[in-house]
C-alpha cells in the first residue's frame, strides 16, 4: 500500500509540472489516503504485537 502512495504521490508531481492541476489534485488525494490507510494498519499491527508480547524493545 506504501508502493501506492508513493507512486501516486510522483504522478501527482509530475502531473502539477506539467500543469495538469485537476489530475494532480486527484492523485495527491489518493495518495494522502493511501498513506493513512498503511500508517493505521501499521499502528494497528505494532499495538497487536505489542499485546501478544512478541514486540521486543
Amino acid at each position: 500500500m506504501l508502493k501506492w502512495a508513493l507512486i501516486f504521490l510522483v504522478v501527482s508531481l509530475v502531473a502539477g509540472a506539467l500543469g495538469f492541476t485537476g489530475v494532480a489534485s486527484g492523485a495527491k488525494t489518493v495518495a494522502k489516503v493511501l498513506f493513512g490507510l498503511f500508517l493505521l494498519g501499521f499502528i494497528i499491527l505494532i499495538l497487536i504485537a505489542w499485546g501478544a508480547g512478541e514486540l521486543i524493545f
